[in-house]
């Protein structure tokens, strides 16, 4: 009873804490873009419920100033009258009764958005052990940060106690007490940043010294790493190794094929490769030269993510559709994940992309024009919003390379970002068309570009991109306002087919979503998401024809690529 009766004290004085709590933690659990790991799910739900909670804090406060500056001069306040406990028993069922309908009602209603957003993107429903681990991944997150926002308010009442027996005013004292609480709040997150970023590098400083399975050095004279090459396997990182010690062979071409093929040449520098992009550009432009790169059909110049990966689908469609008369050349420029080089040096990616493709270009033009390879460029991510910097606008781009393939452009990526807002009208935000596609074209399944019809002039562009892909749809403008993308319901066009119609743009909270989508972008099939594998290879077969590949042949190559391991590339 007396528990009871203290719960319903902690109820009448805490309701708008607590109310806010309950709302930002269903807030938390509305849908978005990409289906979230049970756990993973209720980690955000714990983490906004007791956000919430802090927050009725910061609105009782704002309500006592009001009530103060514009309200009259209340009584002197009277001691609260302990709850009869009877009353206690009723308030606390009542309560109990409501909170318990409410997560049932709501629980329900949850889990058939969550199995809605999977459904779209191919992926097995969650049943009622999934949303067990969610609720206590919630309870354990919620629990956690309540002793932490506890022990800041035990701060708070201490230092308060300290300063009013030393003489202070009660009001001094408590706003010394709230001063207290707020400095140890911020060295709080900033030592908790400082070290989240601190762990970050040093995990990614190892990681960029180890080998991934099934990449070894290379033997043929083709491949930087190699005995023959000028930069040292040691020297090439984690993702620079799995580039060079991987891909298909020439007999592995020429068995998946049917036709006869070369050796692919692959070219990267490492980050220690060289004091600056540079001087590492000057290396790969060596390389090149060494391994017979300016002697081949295609040359790609490619910018990988934020940690030196590159999509291996990619690389090895361009390769097969080839018979491997291709040379590849990129060079890392981090370490780091992708969104820790954006925060940190949003220039970086294009700087290093500008540098490389400089270099090649420079050579590449000097070269007589009926024995140049055809030169294209590629970027993934941070990669494409990289290597789109390297040129001043779509005519630059177009006239300095023969084909260009971008996949998954972050939402500041240009020209992408301008394109898209001169799109044709009635063209769609997720799968716009730009002057009746005579220059670019967007696909987002195997395809699309055909789809379009029409004259596609060359060179070309093309962009692969998905209407639940939240790294493109990230701009903080949707803060503020409805995003073009959630429109309206997909049935009449106004939003993506795999899109949930129970997604709803909400102020400040679908940005939210984003952001934390992002971090689950790739854990989905392909055709959704941040997953691009199984479009690679329609996408280089359509902006770069002359393959000579039958439809047979493109239907082997495909079967291939959709089997390749991309090494869980989530944090790349």
């Amino acid at each position: 009873m007396r528990l009871l009766q203290s719960g319903a004290v902690y109820l009448r004085d805490n309701w708008i804490n607590l109310l806010c709590a309950l709302a930002l933690a269903s807030l938390a659990l509305t849908p978005s873009l990409v289906p979230r790991p049970t756990v993973f799910q209720g980690f955000l739900a714990g983490l906004w419920l007791m956000l919430g909670f802090q927050l009725g804090f910061a609105l009782r406060g704002l309500g006592r100033v009001a009530a103060r500056r514009f309200g009259p001069v209340a009584p002197r306040r009277q001691p609260r009258a302990t709850v009869p406990p009877r009353s206690a028993v009723r308030l606390g069922l009542m309560v109990g009764a409501g909170v318990v309908a409410y997560a049932v009602g709501y629980g329900a209603l949850v889990m058939s958005w969550q199995n809605e957003v999977r459904a779209l993107v191919e992926m097995e429903p969650i049943d009622g052990p999934g949303y067990l681990a969610a609720f206590l991944s919630m309870l354990a997150t919620g629990a956690l940060c309540f002793g932490i926002f506890r022990g800041i308010s035990g701060v708070r009442a201490l230092v308060s106690r300290v300063v009013a027996r030393r003489g202070a005013s009660p009001r001094a004292a408590r706003w010394v007490g709230r001063g207290a609480g707020l400095a140890v709040t911020v060295v709080l997150v900033a030592v908790l940043v400082g070290a989240g970023l601190v762990a970050v590098g040093q995990i990614y400083e190892g990681r960029d010294a180890q080998t991934l399975a099934g990449s070894g050095q290379p033997t043929v004279a083709t491949r930087s790493g190699s005995p023959q090459s000028a930069l040292e396997w040691d020297g090439l990182g984690r993702q620079g190794r799995a580039f060079a010690g991987g891909g298909p062979s020439a007999a592995n071409i020429g068995a998946v094929t049917g036709t006869s093929a070369v050796e692919p040449v692959r070219v990267y520098a490492g980050l220690s490769q060289g004091a600056s992009v540079v001087e590492r550009a000057d290396l790969v432009v060596e390389e090149l030269e060494r391994a017979g790169g300016f002697d081949r059909e295609v040359l790609l110049v490619a910018t990988p993510t934020g940690s030196g990966w590159l999509e291996p689908q990619a690389i090895a469609s361009l390769e097969y559709l080839y018979g491997g008369d291709t040379a590849t050349a990129s060079m890392q420029y981090s370490f780091q994940p992708s969104w820790v080089s954006f925060l940190f040096d949003p220039e970086l990616a294009a700087d290093s992309s500008r540098a490389l493709f400089d270099a090649v270009y420079e050579r590449w033009e000097g070269l007589p024009e009926d024995t140049r390879p055809r030169l294209a460029v590629y970027g993934l991510s941070l990669g494409a919003q990289g290597m789109q910097g390297s040129f001043a606008g779509l005519a630059d781009l177009l006239s300095r390379t023969d084909a260009a393939l971008f996949t998954g452009p972050p939402a500041n990526s240009q020209p992408w970002r301008t394109l898209q807002e001169n799109r044709d009208a009635g063209s769609p935000v997720w799968q716009p068309t730009y002057q009746q596609g005579r220059d670019v074209r967007w696909q987002s399944k195997p395809g699309d570009f055909g789809q379009l019809g029409g004259e596609w002039r060359q060179p070309r562009l093309g962009y692969l991109q998905h209407a639940t892909d939240p790294i493109t749809w990230l701009d903080p403008a949707v803060m503020i306002q409805r995003p073009e993308w959630l429109a309206g319901p997909a049935a009449t066009g106004g939003r993506g087919a795999d899109v949930s119609d129970s997604m709803r743009w909400i102020p400040g909270v679908t940005f939210l979503h984003l952001v934390t989508d992002m971090l689950v972008s790739e854990a989905v099939p392909p055709n959704h998401g941040h997953n691009f594998g199984d479009v690679a290879v329609d996408g280089w077969a359509q902006v770069l024809p002359g393959h000579g590949r039958s439809s047979e042949q493109l239907a082997v190559i495909q079967s291939v690529i959709e089997r390749i391991d991309t090494h869980d590339p989530i944090w790349e």
